[in-house]
């Protein structure tokens, strides 16, 4: 018994440094947006020699979606004659490959398909293939739900005129907000992510996280890192961290708003989270310990951020754990002192998930000029608890640290028929 309480007194310690750690990562960044130097050095280009773009739109069974997205691309001002929009069609089953083909008649030589019917399926491979048969300067990827506005080409292209520039992100905005509580939660969530945790990160010239659907990289980088890793949960994680790893720059542009349709049963939203949460894992094992090794070339303050990103998705077991540990010590005798109760409890409602933490999602509301967005605050704690079960199943699943596990096309579920409208807000309510 002795042997026991001191196992879980030390493993109660050990959960609650990492907790803090993280709880005060979250608090440093929504710091930072509120009182630092906003930093986004690309955002006033507006004329320029640009280069020649490609724009890959995967697509998996979305014909409920897919004709909203390529009209908004073929809106979008980049020179027609520098610009493809290239659908990847990978085995529909419903009426996608019809549509695409009927796009590729009506805007020939400006919507070229990519159909692939055989190789390994899912969203990575499917990129790596339709990616082959171009040697464009500029790739980008937006999911096929994704609406761009009219200029957001040129935001997403301009930083890569910085030579060290491997991959830009810009900012996921949801445009089904007003449908459901958990399509509000989500609103919220997704706003503490980019406004406050991705532009500090890009304040502080850490790692902000190409995210694989409002965004785009360079070829010349895509071939340097060794091209998309297709059997990865998580293509674009595991790409941000090759791409850290050597050396290449990773920016996010804040005002380079996409409209995306964010899931509206907490079915969907469960499936959306675990998926993150083994990609996130698989790339945890995969590159941490280069990572923390790569101190040659990257600054400490990278490569702290760069496991700190990979591990959030570990957090829940390190929150189970502490509660295991406690309540070993309460039924020993040995009850935790309030101090270490109090960080435990405050923490683990801090740091579950890459989207999760309340002070962060208040900072957003308030940097976004969204009061009303405010009185849903406190409805957070139900997406933390489904967050907490969804990331802790996810990672106890062997799929989330075995490699060459086949790869099947990790899809969220759509829901939008005709009513896609970003509003005069900004899609923001």
């Amino acid at each position: 018994m002795n042997t026991l309480v001191a196992f879980a007194n030390i493993g109660l310690w050990v959960c609650i440094v990492i907790l803090a750690i993280y709880t005060l990562r979250h608090y440093f960044f929504t710091l930072n947006r509120l009182f630092g130097r906003h930093r986004q050095p690309f955002v006033d280009v507006i004329q320029a020699d640009w280069p020649s773009l490609v724009v890959f739109v995967p697509a998996h069974n979305e014909e409920r979606v897919i004709r909203d997205s390529l009209d908004a691309l073929l809106t979008c001002d980049y020179p027609e004659d520098r610009l493809k929009i290239v659908p990847v069609d990978d085995r529909s089953t419903d009426d996608t490959r019809n549509i695409l083909k009927e796009y590729a008649e009506n805007y020939p030589g400006r919507i070229i398909p990519f159909l692939r019917d055989e190789g390994i399926p899912g969203k990575a491979a499917a990129l790596a293939d339709a990616m082959a048969l171009h040697q464009d300067e500029i790739f980008l990827v937006f999911d096929a739900d994704y609406i761009p506005g009219e200029r957001l080409l040129k935001q997403l292209v301009a930083p890569f005129f910085d030579a060290e520039v491997g991959a830009v992100m810009g900012r996921v905005v949801p445009l089904n907000v007003g449908l459901s509580l958990l399509t509000r939660l989500l609103d919220l969530e997704r706003a503490g992510g980019y406004q406050v945790d991705q532009q500090a990160r890009m304040n502080l010239r850490l790692v902000p996280q190409y995210g694989g659907t409002v965004g785009g990289v360079r070829r010349a980088a895509l071939e340097h890192v060794g091209g998309w890793n297709v059997d990865s949960l998580a293509e674009d994680t595991d790409l941000t961290v090759r791409l850290v790893i050597a050396g290449w720059e990773v920016v996010y542009q804040n005002r380079s708003e996409c409209y995306e349709e964010v899931p509206e049963t907490w079915e969907s939203r469960i499936r959306q989270i675990k998926r993150w949460a083994k990609g996130h894992n698989q790339a945890l094992r995969r590159y941490v310990a280069a990572l923390l090794t790569n101190r040659s070339r990257l600054p400490l303050a990278q490569v702290l951020d760069g496991a700190l990103l990979l591990g959030v998705f570990v957090v829940p077991l390190v929150l189970a754990v502490g509660w295991l540990c406690t309540i070993i010590l309460f039924f020993a005798g040995y009850p935790p002192e309030w101090g270490r109760f109090t960080v435990l409890a405050i923490s683990s409602f801090n740091t579950v998930g890459n989207f999760a933490a309340f002070f962060q999602v208040a900072a957003a509301s308030r940097l976004d000029g969204s009061r009303e967005r405010i009185r849903m605050l406190p409805f957070l704690f139900l997406g933390f608890l489904v967050s907490t079960f969804a990331v802790g199943r996810a990672s106890l699943s062997r799929a989330s640290w075995l490699r060459g596990r086949p790869v099947q096309w990790q899809k969220t579920e759509r829901h939008r028929e005709g009513r896609a409208n970003v509003g005069g807000n900004g899609g923001r309510a």
